[in-house]
Formats: structure tokens, sequence, C-alpha cells
């Protein structure tokens, strides 16, 4: 198509999908840029890739099939964005599609003066999608590019002269967002959202014009450009969790969008609700994620459950140049909440269920609810991994402020986690930054040292390489034991058999599970009787971990779950039972679920890590 040569009065289906290909390629290209600017309502320079990865879930869409009926290929995309939204921008820009297909959907072929129509519905629709909707931002540059469609309207003879003619009147907007908040006046940008959006505008009108499509197809996350930093903090940064899901409505029952909103405005800020009677997703920044979640459920099944932790992303955007290499896990890593924010480790949740209520572990529940409710809940719980989905919006947004990413996962003998890593790795990789992937062969506290030891390397400077290879260094080198000191929670898991546990409860034997150099996280021995159940379970460690004294030095990790003076204890006795010096630190965590689940709220975790002296 050439539309400098061939005016375009009407769209139907297939050329409409190329208008909306030309505008998200343009986006793609513009990702860092718009990254680096963004302070408002966060600084933490993800809304480029936000909108990238919003509009890339329309692009599977639009190229999934050709669909030559306008209306239908508009709702398709609206469909797409709504179940692919993230961030603040992401679920505007949803809902914004949501008013498009809702106002042209019926229309096999749209011409110009349904399209302006259509464009005033979307705009509309998004600013009600707002609890507090502000000028300066993206709903400022929807509503002028309604408003300059509309002026346009009885002059443009085709789409070509009426996106040429209303971009002057967008881009005036778009700059004007530079004076309209104090976040953006202090750093002198105009906003990010904004700014991505009449990207989108200058991609279509480009290929309206010329008939010409950019050739970068995935979102550019590469660039010197200095991130902007923060002179004015918003009120949305005393907020940790960037919070998002799904609600479906029930069979023949609606979703009042409204009082959704309305339930939910009180927990914190820059809430969007969008979607529609049927289905709406919900962002919203605030400090109890599982809040939003418990309420989103009384109005229907929710899921796609997401909480990226702010905090760690602002770290990220303004990281000291001096570290090229972001370190990121899941959260089976048992890690104290002050080594992971000290060092910038970036942790995706894994999922636990008690029967059909679903949480994120240590997000929406802590380790200390998972063992009260352990205790009181007849559902045995399960754990799940997170979706590859979690692990690329994690890989995505670091790939836009760092070099590469190296990320230290569950044992791939006993979890699916690894997987869901590797495949979300290589379609970032694909894109252009490196994601490397390490199967730690560890589990809990033994998984959080190995992940330690990565995270220091690359907050001395290390390259990829040096990060990637003390990561494998310590998985090799690192042991895990637990003492499941009650059976029961086991065999409820399905994972002790029913006869094995009575036939150790029969013997009074006490179980010591240990990881194994394969990965493999087995029965490793046991204890009889249940006199000096701590000493004796020092004493097998002890036995059981081989290093050398003379040229090495123990780093140790210990996780309880709700007895810490267990942990202490032990502690205790691995001191007095080796040779003095050994022990370069002791560091307690509280116990994740991982094993916690199959040895309840008495296990103790105790992982060693030897380290060259000197």
């Amino acid at each position: 198509m050439n539309s400098s040569t061939t005016p375009v009065a009407e769209l139907d289906g297939l050329v409409l999908a190329d208008v909306l290909r030309a505008g998200i390629y343009r986006l793609f290209e513009k990702t860092d840029h718009i990254n680096k600017i963004n302070v408002f309502p966060v600084p933490d320079g993800d809304t480029g890739t936000n909108m990238s990865m919003t509009l890339s879930a329309v692009l599977g869409a639009l190229d999934r099939q050709p669909e030559p009926h306008a209306g239908s290929l508009l709702v398709r995309a609206a469909d797409a964005a709504l179940d692919g939204a993230r961030g603040n921008s992401g679920a505007i820009l949803a809902q914004f599609l949501l008013g498009l297909g809702d106002g042209a959907g019926h229309l096999a072929r749209v011409g110009v003066n349904e399209f302006v129509t259509a464009v005033t519905n979307g705009a509309n629709y998004a600013r009600d999608a707002m609890s507090q909707p502000r000028e300066g931002t993206l709903l400022t540059v929807l509503r002028e590019f309604a408003l300059a469609a509309q002026a346009q309207q009885s002059v443009a003879v085709d789409f070509r002269s009426l996106f040429v003619g209303s971009l002057g009147r967008v881009r005036t907007a778009l700059e004007q967002t530079r004076g309209q908040l104090e976040e953006l006046r202090a750093a002198n940008v105009v906003d990010a959202g904004a700014l991505g959006f009449v990207e989108v505008l200058e991609g279509m009108t480009r290929f309206l014009d010329t008939g010409e499509m950019a050739t970068t197809v995935a979102p550019v996350h590469a660039g010197e450009e200095v991130m902007i930093g923060s002179a004015a903090p918003s009120a949305d940064q005393d907020f940790r969790f960037c919070t998002e899901c799904l609600v479906a409505a029930p069979a023949e029952q609606s979703i009042d969008l409204r009082q959704l909103r309305e339930t939910l405005a009180p927990l914190g800020a820059s809430l969007v609700v969008s979607g529609s009677t049927r289905k709406a997703r919900i962002h919203v920044h605030v400090d109890e994620p599982d809040e939003v979640f418990r309420i989103a459920g009384s109005f229907g099944t929710v899921s796609a459950q997401k909480a990226d932790d702010m905090r760690m992303q602002q770290s990220a955007a303004h990281h000291q140049a001096t570290r090229r290499i972001a370190v990121t896990t899941d959260s089976g890593a048992d890690l104290p909440e002050e080594i992971i924010e000290r060092l910038g480790i970036h942790v995706v949740p894994a999922r636990i269920h008690f029967g059909n209520r679903s949480y994120l572990d240590k997000v929406s529940m802590t380790p200390a609810e998972f063992y009260r409710e352990l205790l009181v809940n007849p559902e045995h719980p399960k754990t799940s991994q997170p979706p590859p989905g979690d692990f690329r919006r994690t890989f995505e947004f670091l790939a836009s402020h760092y070099q590469g990413i190296v990320s230290i996962n569950l044992t791939s003998r006993h979890s699916g986690t690894y997987n869901a890593a590797v495949t979300a790795g290589q379609r970032v990789s694909s894109e252009g930054k490196p994601v490397t992937v390490i199967d730690s062969l560890n589990a809990s506290t033994g998984e959080g040292l190995i992940v330690l030891a990565a995270a220091e390397a690359a907050a001395r400077g290390a390259d990829m390489a040096t990060v990637e290879q003390v990561a494998r260094e310590a998985a090799k080198r690192t042991r895990t034991f637990a003492l499941l000191r009650d059976v029961r929670f086991g065999v409820r898991g399905g994972r002790v058999p029913a006869i094995v546990g009575k036939i150790a409860r029969w013997l009074r034997l006490t179980v010591i599970l240990r990881t194994y150099p394969d990965g493999r996280v087995a029965a490793g021995g046991g204890l009889f009787g249940p006199h000096r159940l701590r000493e004796r379970f020092a004493k097998f460690i002890v036995k059981n971990m081989s290093f050398d004294a003379g040229s090495e030095r123990l780093r140790v990790l210990i996780g309880c779950g709700l007895t810490p003076a267990d942990g202490h204890f032990v502690a205790a006795e691995l001191e007095r039972r080796l040779p003095a010096g050994s022990i370069e630190s002791i560091v307690f965590t509280e116990m994740g679920p991982a094993i916690g689940v199959h040895g309840g709220p008495e296990t103790i975790l105790v992982a060693l890590q030897p380290m060259p002296r000197g």
C-alpha cells in the first residue's frame, strides 16, 4: 500500500490492522526513551515497557489471523489489550481501545466520521476508568486527539488528512504536559505515557502518508540516555506495590465497574478499573495487594494477579552506573528482605493456593501468615510456579535498565519454575538483551545463598560472564538440609505416602531432607526418638557437609517457620561442633512454603556454602 497516492476514505479490517501495526512498531522504537523520561506517577522507568508490552498483546491478536471486518478487528484488539495490559498506561490504553471497539464494533468498514466518533468514545472511556483523572497525562492527549479529530472532521476527505491535520494539536498538548504536573516541571520532561501515545499516532500517520512501516518489531531496550531523576516525589511513592488483576463476571451476571472502582479507591493511588461488565482489569498502587484481590473476588473470578515491587523498580531504574547486570530469582529463594533490598535482587513470586483462594508468595501472603493458615485450614495448600509471563514482565523491565540479566531459580528436578524462566528469557533475549537462566540445583535457603553470591558479584560491577560463573560455582558447592519435625504435613500434601508417614510415626522417626548435586531434594537420613533433635540435626549436618576448613569458610543461611528460636539453637550447635573460625557468617530468615508446605511450621532449614578464605 502507498497511501500518498491512494487516499483511504474507509478502513476495512486488513488495512486497519496495518495502520495499527505501524503505530505499535513506532512505539517499540521509542521504548527506551519513554522509559528514561518516566517520572509520573512513579519514577520507576517502566512506562515505555508497559505500553509496549500491552500493545505487544494487541499485535499478537492482529497477527493471529486476518480479519477483514474492521469492527471485529477493533474488538479483538481491545480484548487482547485488556488481557495483556501492564501498568497504569497500559490499563488506560486498553480502556481507550475498548471504547473504540464499542463505538465501531458493528462496522465492517470504518469511515472518517465513524472513526472520529469511536475515538471520542475511547477518550471518554479512558477518563471514566480513572478514580482521580489528572491533566498533563495520557488522558490529556487522548482527549486532545479526539477534539482535534472532531475539528478536522468537516474538512478531512480521508484518513491521511484526518491524522496529519490532527497531529499538530496533539503535539502541542504533549509539550504542554511539561508544565502541568509538578513532577514533570521539576524534571523538565513531557509525560511518558502521553509521549507513548503520540508516538503511536506518529507511526500511524507516517503509514497513512507514505505507506512506510517501521522495521522494529519488538521493544527496543538499548541506549545511553541517562534516566531522569525525580526531584519531587509523588503521593504514589508512599505505596509499595503496583498491583493488577483481571476479574471475570460470574455466569449470567455483570460487574458494576463504578462500584468496584469506588470500593477500591480508598486503598491506594493511581487506580484504573478498565474493561466491561463481563471482564475488568484492575490497576492500583497499594501496600496490601491481598486486600485488592479479596475485594476483586467479591465481584467475580480473579486471575492474572501480580504485584510488582515499585521500590525495587525505582532502585533498578536509577541504579549506579557500576552495576551492569541484574539478578533475579523466584520467591522459593528464602532470603531476608534486608539483603534483597540492599543488593537490588528482583523476586518473581510463586502462587500459594488454599482451596479456591490464591495468594502471591511473600507479597499477598507472608510466611508467618502462611504457617498460621496451614495450621487451621482443612484444605492443604498447593504451590505453583510463576507463569512465564511473570518472568517475562520482570525481564522486560530490567532489560530497559541493565546490560544483561541472570535469573537463578528453584531446582528443575522438583519444579517447573526453571523452565518458565527459560521460556521467558529466550523471548526477551531474542529482543536484544541477554538473559541467562541458571538451575540452582537447590531450594529455599540453599537457593537463596546462590542468589546472594551472584548479587554480590553484580553489585561489585561484574560482567555477565562473571556473574553467571559465580552463580554456577555456588550452585555446585551449596548444600541444604531440612529437619521435618512433623511428617503429617508431607502426608497431607501427597509428597509422603501415607504408609511411610504411619511407619515414621510408629518408629518415632524424624526425617531429614537434603539436596544432592543433581538437584534432587530427597530423604537423606533420619533421627530416631524425640530427644535432642536439634543437637543431633546439627551433628548430622557437620558429618555430611564436606569442606576444607583450612582453605574455606562456611556461609550459613538458616530458615524457620514459627519457631525461630530453633534456628538460633542449631546455629549455636554448628559453631560449637565445627572447627573454630570455620563459619564466615550465619544469617537467619523466614522459611517460605517451598519446603515448609511439606514439613510444617516447625521445620528447620540449614543451607551451607563453602567460601574461599581471604
